[in-house]
């Protein structure tokens, strides 16, 4: 079946859901200069804060969703997962195959979207929340008919609030663990951190400050040198030196074991709600 591929300057984005995962992606893409504000659209019915964010930075709000498909090249629907199936099928018939389709709803899989929506043109995308400050780690997985090119098209959408990946559906359990509830785990690393700092005679913002900016800063250092963590945390622990004292704490308390065993137990978590 042919593809029509829109250019990116006529291209109109819709999103079913007036959240703030909708939110934080619609702002990527304006303030990106992705997309001008006019070319993207969602509905509101009855919140009226929400509808007041989404006018705040010149975003079509509609009053139903069927106008938001219509008007729509790409819809992505940004719902809670327990009501995708409802919000799908209401729109089923204005679904047609011109339109590509985009899910970041938690669990639900391609195979029971393409099957609400009678639509293969389908991408799952897993985003995480700091997609709000234009630094997500998002993954997609293609449905039956959606072509590479849908998906270079989704990757440059998501990759105005962050970075995206691609991955066979089957890792999404395992990605949920790792990026999807991996910010919980670097928040409370920052916190025990920060805690540490004023254990140590630190005020307390000054080790909150110097602990969030560490970590982001390590991060940074893993992403933009392309070296290995393990090859960094040597080139900062010298012999004998205060870095390989807290190191040698942190391998007592099992740390890597323990994030370990978190990402693991997440996951097989989300696999346990997938199959329920």
């Amino acid at each position: 079946m042919e593809k029509h591929q829109i250019p990116m300057e006529y291209l109109s984005v819709g999103f079913i859901g007036a959240g703030k995962m909708a939110e934080s992606i619609a702002r990527g893409m304006v303030a990106s200069g992705l997309l001008p504000p006019h070319h993207i659209s969602t509905a509101v019915h009855s919140n009226l804060s929400r509808h007041e964010v989404f006018q705040s930075f010149g975003v079509n709000v509609f009053s139903s969703n069927e106008e938001v498909v219509e008007e729509s090249d790409v819809v992505i629907f940004s719902v809670k997962p327990q009501v995708v199936k409802k919000a799908i099928t209401e729109l089923r018939s204005k679904l047609t195959k011109d339109k590509l389709l985009v899910s970041v709803a938690a669990g639900i899989t391609l195979k029971d979207l393409q099957e609400w929506s009678g639509h293969d043109r389908f991408i799952r995308v897993m985003p995480n929340t700091p997609a709000a400050v234009g630094e997500g780690a998002s993954v997609m997985s293609l449905g039956t008919a959606a072509t590479e090119e849908d998906g270079a098209l989704v990757a440059k959408l998501f990759g105005s609030v962050g970075k995206m990946f691609k991955a066979d559906e089957k890792m999404f359990d395992a990605v949920t663990g790792l990026s999807g509830s991996g910010p919980a785990y670097v928040f409370l690393a920052i916190e025990a951190l920060a805690d540490g700092g004023v254990a140590a005679g630190l005020p307390r913002e000054l080790a909150l400050g110097l602990a969030s900016q560490t970590v982001l800063g390590a991060a940074t250092m893993v992403s933009k040198t392309g070296k290995h963590p393990g090859v960094l945390k040597d080139d900062v622990t010298s012999p004998g030196g205060t870095t390989i004292a807290g190191v040698h704490e942190l391998e007592k308390g099992s740390f890597r074991a323990t994030l370990m065993n978190a990402v693991v137990a997440a996951a097989n978590r989300s696999r346990e709600l997938s199959q329920s």
